[in-house]
């Protein structure tokens, strides 16, 4: 593996653990809806540094997404929760950024913390074993 696309997947990793201690410190003011928002980018963040060392890579959130069932979900090599899950997320991200008059309610929303930290932690496992495996 080039150390440039090495170099890149960690950046990514670390940006992940990056938003989900952004989302704590949300979850921790109030702020649900950006709140929300960090959560799909921790999760976003870590499936792009896995398809990108599987030479994958879009500039759109629905190309990632795309690649993502279709390289990952599909193929058996992340399990389908785990799909259903950054869907979700990225649907009630895009609600929350760009629909008028939603404001998701922290009680209904805090649970989904766990649930993309878990999914980060399974998502860096596979690409901290590609790694050791080039």
């Amino acid at each position: 593996m080039k150390e440039e696309i090495r170099t890149l997947a960690i950046y990514r990793l670390e940006r992940a653990h990056e938003s989900l201690e952004e989302a704590k410190l949300l979850l921790q003011s109030g702020h649900a809806n950006t709140f929300v928002n960090r959560l799909y980018y921790a999760c976003f963040y870590v499936v792009s540094a896995l398809l990108f060392i599987k030479g994958l890579s879009s500039a759109k959130h629905s190309g990632v997404r795309s690649l993502f069932h279709k390289n990952c979900v599909k193929t058996g090599i992340v399990d389908a929760e785990m799909g259903h899950l950054y869907d979700m997320l990225f649907d009630n991200r895009q609600k929350g950024d760009y629909s008028d008059m939603v404001r998701f309610k922290i009680e209904d929303v805090q649970h989904w913390y766990d649930e993309a930290h878990k999914f980060v932690e399974g998502i860096e496992n596979l690409v901290k074993k590609e790694m050791s495996t080039e």
